[in-house]
């Protein structure tokens, strides 16, 4: 038997989806029975905010889910101006972020559980100062958190800017943390505000401020004896009764359309495969499989997708091992390995705190002939036997790839 090995990797960009902002100033929940009464504001007219780039279907809210924004005699104009939505009877909040600045010195926040992609837990959404009951939300639905508090309450900094006083406050949301010997991820939505209320003698304004772009890293590749491929396939399904799987693997990205875009949780369909050989008796196997926030496969932190060929089974969302046999339609199927990864991004080990990092995926890959003694199957209840065999690779036959 011999055997080859190589070292290669492909970039993958991971966001979550920011979130649309807007300014408004009254509020109230849908009609439920036994909900308690919630703090009534001050009537006032509604002043207009520049609205933000057009969400994603923001105004498509079911009629139970449904919020009144502003008082009952706004007309459609003026719900449009402070960027709520209007059904010909109702206005009503959108699946967005809407911060309000009163004229009597009262914040109002309105997170949607759809403004971010994956959905946002509302009931994990907290101001910096949580142990003032006054700073906990006033009404949590299933679809919406809503804060109300004085712009001098809940740590609100207070500055000063030319003929404004602007008061400044953060929230954020918790998120589940996977903690591994190199690394740490996570693959839920974090949600972080800054927003601000700015104050003069004729005008009230509500500003918010997000974050950020991941600058594409430069592609980098090395050749080995063997060339192996790594690919992200992009294909979809367009016919009633197609298989997902099947459809994904018949098209892919090309080096034009890195650094690719995903949302946490997004499956990311990946296909290794040996190029420029047509022997039949040729097998693929993945030793092992990574991912980094750098090009460099041995940087940290790292997040393991396969290990000896086996989901990682520390991760809670467990890489899926796709077969490809000779129902793939492929000339030579041993030639290629497939595997699904639930997009994730990396978090400080210390802090805790998101990163905004690209993400690199690495494979460690074996190339062997079957013999009498090795089938050169890895299935992972034969692990053991898989990896022992791999171990008896030459030096001389390993090369590193990435890209």
């Amino acid at each position: 038997m011999q055997l080859f090995k190589y070292l290669f990797g492909v970039m993958v960009v991971v966001v979550a989806l920011a979130c649309d902002v807007t300014a408004q100033h009254h509020w109230m929940l849908p009609h439920q029975q036994n909900q308690p009464p919630l703090p009534s504001q001050r009537s006032q007219q509604p002043f207009t905010v520049p609205p933000p780039a057009a969400p994603f279907d923001k105004c498509q809210v079911t009629q139970a889910n449904k919020i009144q924004c502003g008082t009952e005699e706004i007309t459609a104009k003026q719900c449009k101006n402070i960027n709520c939505c209007f059904d010909g009877q109702q206005c009503y909040y959108g699946k967005a972020v809407t911060v309000q600045c009163t004229r009597d010195g009262q914040f109002v926040v309105v997170v949607a559980r759809d403004a971010t992609l994956p959905h946002i837990d509302v009931e994990s959404v907290s101001l910096l100062e949580t142990n003032d009951p006054s700073c906990t939300p006033v009404g949590v639905t299933s679809a919406f958190a809503i804060f109300q508090f004085p712009v001098t309450a809940c740590g609100t900094t207070l500055k000063e800017d030319e003929s404004y006083v602007v008061y400044e406050n953060h929230m954020s949301s918790s998120y589940e943390v996977g903690t591994g010997s190199r690394g740490s991820i996570t693959r839920d939505s974090h949600f972080e505000l800054l927003f601000q209320c700015k104050y003069s003698g004729s005008a009230v304004e509500a500003l918010i401020m997000e974050v950020n772009t991941v600058p594409p890293p430069v592609p980098v590749a090395a050749a080995g004896p063997l060339r192996v491929e790594l690919r992200l396939a992009n294909g979809q399904c367009h016919s009633k009764g197609c298989v997902e799987e099947e459809a994904t693997y018949s098209s892919f990205y090309t080096a034009a359309d890195y650094p690719i875009t995903k949302v946490l949780r997004e499956p990311l369909y990946v296909e290794v495969s040996i190029l420029e050989r047509s022997d039949p008796n040729l097998v693929l196997n993945l030793e092992h499989c990574w991912a980094t926030s750098a090009p460099n496969p041995h940087s940290l932190p790292q997040w393991d997708l396969l290990v000896d060929g086996c989901p990682y089974h520390d991760d809670r969302y467990l890489t899926t091992v796709v077969p490809v046999d000779g129902s793939s339609g492929l000339i030579y199927p041993t030639h290629y390995k497939r595997f699904i990864v639930k997009m994730f991004t990396f978090v400080d080990q210390n802090t805790f705190s998101t990163k905004q990092d690209a993400v690199f995926i690495h494979c460690a890959t074996a190339v062997c002939y079957p013999s009498s003694t090795n089938s050169c199957e890895q299935p992972c209840q034969q692990q053991r036997r898989a990896v022992a065999a791999i171990r008896k690779v030459s030096s001389s036959r390993r090369a590193v790839v990435s890209s």
